[in-house]
Parts: structure tokens; sequence; C-alpha cells
């Protein structure tokens, strides 16, 4: 029985061991993991004594280094048609495998966001072709990572703010569709050295709440392209490796319908209201005239002011050289109506004037005094046109023929620039 207890005091002070144990590396971990990184460290400042940042990886072997790119668009910001450029909040990812920094004795993946140990190692000579601006992040640290992977493998991965620019077509402006890139070359390497490629799965990502203010992402694509380089002609700089993503835009015309359209509509109905005044209101149907075709010149000054001077017309041109036309017709034909309502009568050309014979009054007296002599006094009257009752019916003419053809200019202009 004796020996019975000896046995389970035994088994307790194993299980009292084991659990100090225990606590002790759970309480000892970060300081393990630190020493860890420590020494991960430490294997790379001897590596690096000896590594020239130079040299390419494969510089040795003869052959080009490989570089597979990747983008994930943070943010996309508004397209300004006026200076035809655009806004990217990105992140770069770019790798490469450099077997001089393979390092079999490491655990996990070694990373590095210290801006002094990143420029210590080889990087591509990259930059964006069509780039105006570019920022570099460094709210609240440095947005830049390099991880180097036990086989040599390494990312390098950065954050930047840059102002691309877009060619637009503003042909069918509003309602036009767009095809803005991205192009990311080679600087200084050329295909012998340096060959970029883009990342096998989703080159190129956007962020999952991405949207645009004016404009809707149909898709995006990706190519490989070559650019080559001539000096003064006469030097050949070489052939560079790039990359283009090309993303297809199509602009929301919903914004344009509410600020541009439906505005000029008004005004072009309500300069249809003079048509049901009064000829004789000379002073409200001019005011009306004036005040709408002066208003519809404001309005196109105001959009035109945010779009760039190009050589060839806008479909948003077309639709305000139209409105202004229908508002200056409309005061243009109370001057008709006015001049027509305003207008002596003339004697035709021709016809010799008639002449009607009444009675006067004084031979109607006498006839009636029991004289049967009767006196006639001839009286002329001039043949001439109605003006007036013309005046009035160009008036009801002007109401249903102005909104018939400015029915009939909608159809045909939504129709060629939607479609």
């Amino acid at each position: 029985m004796i020996h019975t207890q000896q046995k389970k005091g035994v088994r307790g002070l194993k299980v009292i061991v084991m659990c100090f144990a225990l606590t002790s590396l759970t309480t000892c971990s970060p300081g393990i993991a630190n020493s860890s990184k420590l020494h991960d460290l430490d294997m790379l400042d001897e590596v690096l004594k000896h590594y020239d940042r130079r040299a390419l990886p494969t510089g040795s072997e003869g052959v080009p280094t490989v570089v597979s790119c990747g983008i994930f668009i943070r943010s996309f910001g508004s397209i300004n048609p006026s200076t035809m450029d655009y806004e990217v909040d990105l992140y770069l990812r770019q790798t490469w495998y450099d077997h001089r920094l393979r390092q079999p004795n490491l655990v996990k993946p070694l990373d590095l966001n210290d801006p002094k140990l990143v420029q210590k190692i080889w990087k591509p000579e990259v930059f964006f072709a069509n780039a105006k601006h570019a920022e570099f992040q460094y709210v609240t640290v440095p947005n830049v990572l390099v991880r180097i992977d036990p086989s040599g493998k390494i990312l390098y991965m950065l954050r930047l703010k840059l102002r691309f620019s877009c060619m637009m077509d503003l042909y069918r402006y509003p309602m036009d569709s767009q095809v803005c890139t991205i192009e990311l070359e080679s600087f200084s390497k050329t295909t012998e050295e340096l060959h970029l490629k883009w990342t096998e799965n989703q080159p190129v990502m956007l962020y999952d709440n991405l949207k645009l203010p004016q404009f809707e992402i149909e898709r995006v694509n990706t190519s490989l392209c070559r650019e080559k380089f001539h000096i003064v002609n006469v030097f050949f700089a070489g052939e560079y490796s790039c990359l283009r993503a090309e993303f297809y835009l199509r602009r929301s015309v919903g914004y344009h319908l509410v600020q541009s359209y439906l505005p000029t509509i008004l005004i072009v109905v309500i300069s249809w209201v003079s048509f049901w005044l009064d000829v004789n209101a000379i002073p409200a149907r001019i005011t009306l005239g004036v005040t709408t075709l002066l208003t519809i010149s404001s309005k196109g000054a105001g959009i035109q002011s945010n779009l760039p001077p190009v050589s060839y017309v806008k479909a948003m041109d077309v639709w305000m050289g139209a409105c202004t036309t229908f508002v200056f017709a409309a005061l243009l034909e109370f001057t008709l109506v006015n001049y027509m309502w305003r207008k002596r009568p003339e004697t035709l050309p021709g016809r010799s004037m008639p002449i009607i014979t009444v009675k006067s009054s004084k031979a109607v007296m006498d006839s009636e005094k029991g004289d049967g002599s009767a006196v006639s006094s001839p009286v002329q009257t001039t043949a001439r046109f109605d003006t007036k009752l013309h005046a009035k019916r160009i008036d009801k003419m002007s109401r249903v023929v102005f909104p018939a053809l400015f029915l009939g200019f909608n159809i045909a202009y939504w129709l060629y620039f939607m479609y």
C-alpha cells in the first residue's frame, strides 16, 4: 500500500512539472519568436555582406530575370474630361527569384519593411509610362514590404497614388465609352536582361466596394507589349518589356440627364409660351424670348467649361446647338408675326381699284321727302391681304410645328448617339 502511494506521488509530481513547463513555454513564446526573427535578420546581414544589388539575379546565367507583376486597385478617382486624366490608389506587387537570397534555414518567410534594408537588395527598375504624377505613401509608415521566402522567392509590394493620362474620344459625350490604360514598363533593362509578365491569377484586382462617380467599369483586359526607342533617330536604345492594363469604362448618363438635358428641354418649352400670348403683348413676348435665349446660352457655356477644346463636334454640342436654334427660332417667329400685324394695307399690283356705288345720306333724305332724284357718290376701297389673319394663323401653326420638330429631333438624336 505504501508502494502504491509512492507511485501516485511520483505521478502527481510529473503532472506538476509538465504544467510548469507548458506555462513557461507560453510565457516565453514572444521572446522565442523575437529571438528567431533576430537570428533570421543576422543570417540576412551575413548574406548581404557579399551581395551586389547592382547585379541581376540571373546575370551569371545569361538569361533575363522574369518578374511577375500584379496590381490591386484600392480606389479609382473621378475621370476628368477637361484634363483627360484620372487618379488611382494602388498596390504594386512584384515577384521574382533571387538565388543569392536563398536561405533554407529560414523557418518561415522573412518580412522587411525597413526602407534601409529594402534598399540593400536588387529590385526591378520599372516605371509607369503614362503616369503624369506619382506619390509614394508614407502614412503612417512607409508603405513598402519585401518578403524573402526560404526558396529565394522575393515579393516586393508598395503602395502608390498615381495620376494617369487617358486620351478620350468625346464624340459621343456624355453617352461615351472610354478605354483608360495603366502601362508598366522597364526603365533601363532591355528584354535581354529583364522580362515583365502578369501574374497568372487575377493580375489586376479591384476593391470589392469600388465605385466610380460617373463611370461603370465594364471589364479589365491585360496584355504584354514591347517598346522600342531611338535616340535622335540614330542610336537604337533597345527594346523594353512592358505591361498594359486596359479599363473599359462606360459613362453613366443619369447625372447629365438631370444637370444638362432636362434644364435645356424646359428652356425650349418655355420659349413656346410666346405662341399663346397676344400679338400686341410685345413687351412680354420680347422679354420671354430674350430671357430664354440668354439662359440657354449661359447653360451651354457652363457645360463647355468642363470639357477640353477639341477639333470635332460632340454629341453635347449637337444638343446645345439644336436647343439654341429652337429658342432663337421662337424669337424670330414673334418678329415675323409682329411685322405682319403692323403692316399697312397695300394695293395688289396689276389690279384697278373697284368702285362700289352707295347712296349718300343726303340722297336718302331727299327721296324720303318725295324728291325722286337720288345722288350717288362713289366710294373707293382697296383690295388687300388680311395680314392680321395671317399673323394669327402663323402663331397657331407654330404651336404645333415647333413641338413636332423638337420631338423629331429628340428621336433622331437619342437613337443615333445611344446605339
